[in-house]
């Protein structure tokens, strides 16, 4: 009876590293997301996190999606925890691909948000196509710092897309399904970006550790979208 339990143990046990090997393989093939989905991080946040509400044991939310998404980072990247500023200014630069416009400022500094300075970024980030400006949402503004800081660079966010206008945001609808009809955009609270030097899939997962709101990766067009909602991942 021992041999017949230790043979039965051992076919399990060739059957799990078989089955594990064919989950690695569909991993390698990019169906990373379609296996995990965004459902899963959700479901782990919400474990976490309900209304707000954190239980004494509960993991900090960007552990837990560090864990849920740890397969997307090599072993040999090492993801720092997301950047808390240990002083009291933050700095942004930005270059729009699509205007040309180049920006460098503090926007943040000893407790209070700079108004001029935010004027100006708004100004940057406008519909290009109807020039329509709109505020943007200063967390959108602390997720782009948080995010170069982790990423440990000092180069501009490249902009393909900040505020979009009812009208640009309804008119690149009837080319593309990828557009929400009520999309962050439209509210001052999502940006389109790329790093130079920093691959888009890089940013993806360093965002993602960060957990800090929705997170899209676009690599045909190489870019990453970021916006201020709940988090989840596309």
């Amino acid at each position: 009876m021992n041999k017949q339990l230790f043979k039965n143990t051992k076919i399990d046990e060739d059957i799990a590293i078989e089955s594990r090997r064919k989950f690695l393989k569909k991993l390698a093939c990019g169906s990373l997301l379609t296996l995990s989905g965004s459902g899963v991080a959700i479901a782990a946040a919400k474990h976490v996190s309900r209304h707000g509400h954190h239980p004494a044991h509960a993991k900090p939310i960007h552990k837990v999606v560090r864990q849920v998404y740890s397969h997307l980072f090599s072993p040999q990247i090492q993801v720092p925890e997301p950047y808390l500023p240990s002083y009291g200014y933050k700095t942004l630069a930005f270059e729009h691909t699509h205007t040309g416009d180049k920006l460098k400022l503090t926007y943040f500094e000893r407790g209070n948000y700079i108004k001029d300075a935010l004027q100006e970024i708004n100004y940057l980030l406008r519909d290009f196509r109807t020039e329509d400006i709109h505020p943007i949402d200063t967390a959108l503004l602390d997720q782009l710092f948080d995010l170069k800081q982790t990423l440990g660079v000092n180069k501009p966010f490249h902009i393909i897309s900040g505020y979009r206008s009812p009208f640009t945001n309804a008119l690149l609808r009837k080319h593309s399904h990828g557009v929400a009809e009520h999309s962050f955009h439209t509210q001052g609270r999502a940006i389109d970006i790329r790093l130079e030097g920093v691959s888009s899939k890089m940013i993806r997962n360093v965002a993602l550790s960060m957990a800090q709101g929705g997170v899209g990766y676009y690599p045909r067009n190489n870019f990453v979208h970021l916006d201020t909602g709940n988090f989840r991942t596309w």
